[in-house]
C-alpha cells in the first residue's frame, strides 16, 4: 500500500479572508512523505502541478485534521477529486475514541517525546516575509512527526497525551486503517500530470 502523509501550511489566516471555509484560503508549501520511496518531498504554490502524479499514485493519504483542512483546501487547486483517494485523518480517529480534539503537539510530545517546530500562524508569518525555506522546514517537520505518531499507533494500538502533567492514553483500534478500500481509488478522476 502506497501511503502519503502530507500538511500544508497557508499564506493567510481565516480572520483575513473573513470566512471560516477552508477553501477561501490560499496554500503557500505542501509537504509529502512517500511510503514507496521513503522520501520527504515539499512543494510550494508554484510548484503544486509536480505534486499530483504523486497523490494520483496513492494508496492512501495520511494527516492530521486532514479530512477536515488539508483535502478539502488541496482539493481547490487539484482538477479531479482527492476525496476518491482513500484517507486517514488521525485527529478523527483519536476524537472518535476520546471524544474531543487534540492537538498534534499534545499527541507528538507524550507518544514520541518530540515538539512541533512552530505553529501554523508563524508559517503565515513566515510567507508574508518571503521566508519559504522556514515554512518547509516546518511543514516537513509536521509530515514526519506526523508519520512517526501513525507508524506508533500501528505498532502499538494508542496514542498518548498529557493534561497539566496528567497522561492519557487513545487505545485505536488499527486493525482497518491500511485496509485498501478499492471502489474509491477506481473512481478517482485523475489529472494525467
Amino acid at each position: 500500500m502506497r501511503k502519503i502523509v502530507f500538511d500544508i501550511e497557508t499564506q493567510n489566516t481565516f480572520q483575513e479572508v473573513g470566512s471560516s471555509d477552508v477553501t477561501s484560503l490560499d496554500i503557500s508549501v505542501v509537504c509529502v512523505h512517500d511510503s514507496e520511496t521513503n522520501s520527504y518531498s515539499s512543494y510550494t504554490i508554484d510548484e503544486i502541478d509536480k505534486l499530483w502524479s504523486i497523490i494520483e499514485k496513492a494508496d492512501m493519504l495520511i494527516g492530521y485534521n486532514s479530512d477536515h483542512f488539508d483535502i478539502p483546501l488541496l482539493n481547490k487547486y487539484y482538477q479531479g477529486d482527492l476525496t476518491h483517494i482513500q484517507s486517514l485523518d488521525i485527529l478523527a480517529k483519536i476524537k472518535e475514541v476520546a471524544g474531543k480534539r487534540v492537538r498534534l503537539d499534545q499527541i507528538a510530545e507524550a507518544t514520541i517525546g518530540e515538539n512541533k517546530s512552530g505553529h501554523g500562524l508563524q508559517a503565515v508569518t513566515w510567507w508574508k516575509q518571503g521566508k519559504i525555506d522556514k515554512i518547509v522546514k516546518y511543514c516537513l517537520d509536521d509530515v514526519r512527526i506526523t508519520k512517526d505518531i501513525y507508524d506508533f499507533a500501528m505498532k502499538e494500538g494508542y496514542l498518548k497525551y498529557s493534561i497539566a502533567g496528567d497522561e492519557q492514553i487513545i487505545k485505536l483500534d488499527t486493525s482497518q486503517w491500511e485496509k485498501p478500500n478499492e471502489s474509491e481509488k477506481s473512481t478517482m478522476t485523475q489529472s494525467l500530470f
